[in-house]
């Protein structure tokens, strides 16, 4: 924070985009080295962040963005850890909101399939709504619209091409 603040000479916007922990395991086996390399980097992470920002984001009323996940709002027993990280950073999102109001605005963006393993993508795409997998592009264009939006706070954007919605659709007959 302290070369930020020295080269930029103040801050209109922090994103919080570390994480760790998104290894599949299944859930006996993760230990606590997992778990606490998931939790710190991500919800750890977030919190401290935040504090070590706050000055220079109140002195600008800036804005806090934090790079959530859909696993915040979807239990994939193969990943645990992440998804328990993803879920306590996603509550910070709301917290942090309330406690640095109206000072600082504090959203978040949770991403779906984005950048996808290779030779995974047309199975990923198949998983959305409108058949294609996102880009890192498709992310920061959200962050970039929550950087603007000077009456959204508290709020995540979900940027997964409607993957959430169709895992949760029924099927037509």
């Amino acid at each position: 924070m302290e070369h930020a603040l020295a080269e930029l000479g103040g801050l209109d916007l922090v994103v919080h985009a570390a994480g760790d922990g998104f290894v599949a395991k299944p859930v006996a086996e993760v230990t606590e080295e997992d778990w606490d390399a998931a939790l710190g980097a991500t919800a750890k992470g977030t919190l401290f962040l935040a504090q070590a920002a706050t000055a220079a984001l109140t002195a600008s009323s800036g804005v806090y963005v934090i790079v959530e996940d859909v696993a915040a709002f979807q239990p994939w027993p193969s990943f645990a850890a992440h998804c328990a990280a993803k879920a306590a950073q996603a509550m910070l999102t709301r917290l942090l909101a309330i406690a640095l109001a109206p000072d600082v605005r504090v959203c978040g963006v949770a991403p779906g399939p984005v950048a996808v393993e290779p030779g995974r993508e047309s199975r990923r795409a198949a998983e959305t709504l409108l058949g294609r997998v996102g880009s890192p592009d498709d992310v920061a264009e959200a962050v970039l619209y929550l950087a603007g939006a000077g009456f959204v706070t508290g709020a995540t954007l979900v940027v997964d091409g409607g993957s959430m919605l169709k895992s949760g659709a029924r099927r037509r007959p």
